[in-house]
Parts: structure tokens; sequence; C-alpha cells
């Protein structure tokens, strides 16, 4: 449905990443905490329902949610098993956190996060005394956890990973001695904010960071900005769609997140970043974010230490990609493999399927920008970034393109479609 253009301002859903540590920290600290335009994705929803089974008490006031903290050692055992869904923030943050618990617990998922890898998370955690088990040598949820009291780790991450360096800072808020992580990748820090804002006996140095065990901590008032990562399909449908301007009003704009706004100006955008309106908590910058229809180029090699500044947003730069002049290589991405879907496999099937030339590598892809896109059939895997990023592409054509599955948006932006409307002029 090809659109004439989009305008007018907007504001996207709270960040789906600080929402998940923002529950799981104020159900961690003592007396109340607000999280104020937080993310009631199915996803988040999954992360509240599992502190919720743990005994933490918590009031839905729309946007808001008010948690009652149970404090390092008050979480109680689950009466049942604990279901993440589709989530693997909620699964991989939580096996950290009840790792240290004084009870056992079992974590699954919906088929998908079942095949998805848990063993760089328990390996760690293992290191530090904890007892977990699972399928296919514990690499495969579900995960079953026996908490223990742990020991403190000094680690360096083998991977790319903000779940697996998360997942081991939880773990040491109830481990003994310090425990301390090294990325040598730059992944979103998300955590490490929230730990210093909560005042955590926390701290980081450069690419380290650390967490003391047994110190408490109380409740604070969070306000979660929008989430880059929804931002980015507008951003991108901005630039493409013909005679568009959009302004996103106060977007996160955390540096580790936003490796699409560096690489979408090389290529040739018009993006303007202007002061918010509001300013949010929690050591997070925000942003204004104005974009106009530009002629995109393509973005040649895109590798190294920019890829986990991006990673979530590949379906989107595929998009944007796939209307450039000239060619887009992506590489060093090999964690798109096991993501909600194969998103190398995934996106260069749907890209192809609209008459763009899409090379799967083992790593990356490949993709020679057109402007002749035509409809086809595509399957999202029901990966809800591959889903919205098609829907992104539908605006550019007449033809239709036919997806077969676009209910998976809603486990991280609920309300995607009518946002996206109400910008069609």
């Amino acid at each position: 449905m090809k659109q004439a253009s989009l305008s007018g301002e907007m504001t996207v859903p709270g960040d789906k990443s600080i929402t998940h540590r923002a529950i799981i920290l104020a159900a961690l600290a003592e007396g109340e905490s607000g999280i104020i335009g937080w993310l009631p994705s199915e996803d988040c929803r999954r992360t509240l329902d599992a502190v919720l089974a743990m005994g933490v008490s918590v009031v839905e006031d729309g946007d808001s949610l008010r948690i009652n903290g149970c404090g390092l050692s008050g979480l109680k055992e689950p009466n049942d098993v604990i279901d993440c869904g589709n989530s693997g923030t909620t699964l991989r943050l939580l096996t950290g956190l009840l790792a240290g618990q004084s009870f056992f617990s079992v974590l699954t998922g919906d088929a998908s996060l079942k095949k998805r890898p848990m063993g760089r998370v328990v390996d760690p955690l293992r290191e530090m005394g904890a007892h977990i088990h699972g399928r296919s040598n514990s690499k495969l949820a579900p995960l079953a956890i026996t908490g223990k009291k742990l020991s403190s780790i000094k680690y360096t991450l083998p991977i790319a990973s903000a779940q697996v360096k998360s997942a081991i800072l939880f773990a040491g808020l109830n481990g003994s001695g310090e425990t301390v992580v090294t990325d040598n990748y730059g992944t979103r820090d998300h955590t490490e904010c929230m730990l210093e804002y909560f005042g955590a006996a926390f701290k980081r140095e450069g690419d380290r960071c650390s967490v003391r065990g047994e110190n408490r901590f109380s409740g604070k008032t969070i306000h979660v900005p929008g989430d880059f990562s929804s931002a980015a399909f507008f951003i991108v449908a901005g630039l493409i769609v013909p005679d568009s301007v959009i302004t996103i009003k106060n977007v996160g704009i955390n540096p580790t997140r936003t490796g699409l706004l560096d690489l979408l100006g090389k290529m040739g955008a018009k993006i303007e970043i202007s002061a918010p309106d509001t300013q949010t908590d929690c050591y997070e910058p925000t942003a204004n974010i104005k974009i106009v229809t530009s002629n995109l180029m393509g973005a040649g090699i895109i590798e190294g230490e920019i890829i986990p500044r991006l990673i979530d947003e590949f379906p989107i730069l595929c998009i944007a990609a796939a209307c450039a002049d000239g060619e887009t290589l992506i590489r060093g991405a090999k964690e798109l493999r096991v993501k909600e879907s194969d998103r190398i496999a995934t996106m260069a099937k749907v890209l192809r399927a609209i008459g763009v030339e899409a090379f799967e590598l083992p790593d990356g892809i490949q993709i020679i920008g057109t402007k002749k896109w035509i409809g086809g059939k595509c399957e999202t895997q029901g990966d809800h970034r591959v889903a919205m990023a098609m829907e992104i592409a539908r605006l550019r054509i007449d033809e239709e393109i036919e997806l077969d599955d676009t209910t998976c948006i809603d486990t991280s932006f609920p309300g995607f479609n009518d946002l996206l409307k109400s910008l069609m002029k």
C-alpha cells in the first residue's frame, strides 16, 4: 500500500530493555518504587508476572507501576513454573537473579525461546557456584534452578551480550564479595545505569563494571524514556516514504544503542537531534528526533564495534539498505542467527520476495539497493522486528506485501499499526 507521505509529532512506548531491568531492581529494592512510562508489552509483562509470582506487590495504574520491593533476600519461591513466553531478556536476567536466591524455581518459554542458547548464561553462573540444570546439557530451557549462596567472579564476556552481563551482575547482588564483568564489546549499559541510579554497591571503570554483594538499596522513581529500537522503524519510514517529515519526542539515545543513527547519517539521512521536552532520570540521555525524506546511499561495509550498537535494528536497517543507491554489506553479526528468528536468513528471504537482491552470509547479509520493489508473500517467522520492518516496507509500493504473522508485534510494540496510521496524510 504505497503511502503518499507521513507527517506529525509522535512518541514511542517506553524502552523495553529499561522496563525489564526497572521491574527486577524495583522488586529487589526496599520500599516502594514508581516506574512511569513502562512498556506494557507481552515480553515485559512476563517479567512483571514473574516478580508477582515471587511475592512482590505491584499496583498497575495506566502507564505507571508501583512496586513494593522485598529486598535482596525477600523473594518467595513461586508456586509454579515461570513462563517467560518469547522473552529471552526475561529468561536470561531471571536466571541470574534466581541463581542466588534461597529457593527452587523453573524457567521456561515458548517454542522459539526453547531453541535459543542459554549456556552463555548458565556457564558463568555455574562458575559462581550456581546449581542450574536444563535441556541439552543445560544449554536450552526449561532451566531448573536450585538457589544458593554464590561466590564472586571475575568474568570477561566472550560474546557481545548485555543479557549475559546483566545476569551475572544480578547474581552478584546476592553473592559474596565483588563480582566483576569486563565488556570489550560496548554492549548496552542499561543495567549499569540502573544499578547506579538505585544506589547499589556498584562501580564501573572503562570496560569493567562490578557489584558488591549483600548491599541493600532503596526504591526509586523511574521515568522510562521512549524506546529507540521502536523509534527506529519510524525513523526509517520517514526517510524512505516520499515527502515525509516526522518528529519523535523524548526518545532514549543511550550511545550504546544508537549505532543506527550514526550509520544513517553516513548514508545521507536528514536527521536532526534536539533537546527533549522533559528530562528523564536513571542516567539515560533522551532527545527529540526529526526525520525528513532523504535519498539514501548504500552503507558499504558495516562491521566491527558498531554491530552491538545496532543489533536490534538489523531488520529495519535492511529495509533502509534495500532502497538505498548502492551496496550495503553487514558482517560480524552472527548473533543475529539466534534471535527470535534467524534474522539473517529471514531478512534475506523477505527481501528477495519483494524483488531486492539480498545474499545471505554466514555472519551477515549483502544487499543491493533498488527503488523497484514488487509485492510478494513474506514469512516473518513470528519475529516482531521482522514483522514491523515489513510493515514499513509496505509503505513504499503499490502492490501488496502479504505477511503471514503480525500478531507477534505485540511482544514489543502494542499499538504499532495505530501509531503508524496516525502519521499517514
